[in-house]
């Protein structure tokens, strides 16, 4: 008989599960949210923007193709704790490095399965993301509930200094054509890739660096990066940001990027009540009229009151399940974002093409400034 190792889930509200211990046995906390992605739960764990957060997978099977080390969006898992429905020891896959199980004890990662997640997500639907603690080692419900009280909300949390670079790096392609700074506010391996597909010499910057420092590197164009946590509490990134958006450097921002582009323009940003996790999201391209399927994981959100009182931004992306942001420009400059994922990993690649559009904005602002030395 299979051995059973318990392990219990409590949410903010009181509201307990008890299910079976997966990965590393031990406690973990943090707030909760859920994804409704069908595939790609190595990328999706691995993916730096997830950090503090307890995650639930809505797909009712996990871990049954395993992990391939190549397929990390990081060097580590990021979540703060599993939660699922049916979780697989062993996998299918022949090119698999590693189990889920195996991976997760070997990054400490907590996690409980066995428990029912369609009725775990209708509370966090109802009620709205709040914090959880997972714990296979103990058992006593005041100790937990006291551990938790302790947990701090993610609103006012600044979490990027925990998963940036810790010193710049460069990435120099064999065929290099154009010269990115990348803030890293905690990015995501297949946003750099897409870059690298594209010719550009890439320097990685820590998300603290100073604005000479980013000059000096003499970029031809700016990432601002994926991350966690509060954007609104990263006062000297959106001052940074702010003097980056006052030269004429091409500039697109990703997800926590675009949040911080926007606060930087004096807009602001709200606390979503369950955030938008999952690799098929519908959003609306408001230029060109075409629908896209995308990969989304963020829990802020541009606020719309305070566009509509910016007459400098655009709106050129609308998520049309509830109709928020997704997507700015600022007038008269080649500087954009987008609130969700165009590399897409794990998802589909119908947003691929803004890593496109950043490029031809690098191209014309170089031939715009080779023209003026000419003259």
């Amino acid at each position: 008989m299979e051995d059973f190792n318990p392990a219990i889930l409590i949410l903010e509200d009181g509201t307990i599960f008890h299910g079976k211990a997966c990965g590393k046995k031990g406690t973990t906390s943090g707030e909760i949210a859920f994804n409704t992605g069908m595939t790609g739960y190595q990328e999706v764990f691995s993916d730096p923007s997830y950090f503090g957060q307890i995650l639930i997978m809505n797909a009712a099977h996990i871990g049954n193709y395993g992990v391939q080390e190549n397929e990390s969006e990081s060097s580590k898992i990021q979540i703060a704790g599993l939660v699922c429905k049916n979780f697989s020891e062993t996998y299918s896959r022949t090119s698999a490095n590693l189990s889920l199980e195996e991976w997760m004890s070997k990054e400490n990662c907590v996690g409980i399965s066995d428990i029912d997640t369609r009725a775990l997500v209708r509370v966090i639907r109802n009620k709205g993301v709040m914090n959880a603690i997972i714990s296979s080692e103990i058992f006593d419900l005041k100790i937990l509930k006291e551990k938790l009280k302790l947990v701090p909300p993610m609103s006012g949390r600044e979490l990027s200094s925990f998963v940036t670079s810790k010193k710049s790096y460069e990435i120099i392609p064999n065929k290099a054509e154009f010269k990115v700074a990348v803030l890293d506010f905690g990015i995501k391996k297949s946003i750099l890739d897409c870059l690298i597909e594209r010719s550009c010499h890439l320097k990685v910057f820590p998300f603290n660096s100073m604005f000479k420092e980013i000059l000096d590197f003499n970029p031809d164009g700016i990432m601002l990066s994926n991350g966690p946590g509060d954007p609104d509490s990263m006062k000297e990134s959106i001052e940074l940001v702010k003097k980056l958006t006052e030269t004429t450097i091409p500039i697109f921002g990703i997800c926590l990027g675009h949040q911080i582009l926007a606060l930087s323009q004096g807009l602001k940003t709200e606390k979503m009540f369950n955030g938008h996790r999952g690799i098929n999201h519908p959003i609306m391209n408001i230029k060109t009229g075409k629908g896209e399927i995308t990969s989304q994981n963020h829990g802020f959100v541009v606020s719309k009151e305070s566009i509509n009182n910016n007459s400098n931004i655009i709106v050129t992306h609308t998520h049309l399940n509830d109709n928020t942001i997704a997507g700015i420009e600022i007038k008269d400059k080649a500087v954009f974002s987008v609130q969700y994922h165009p590399e897409a990993s794990a998802g589909p690649h119908d947003s691929r093409y803004l890593f496109d559009q950043f490029i031809e904005n690098i191209v014309k602002n170089k031939e715009k400034t080779e023209n003026k030395i000419k003259i």
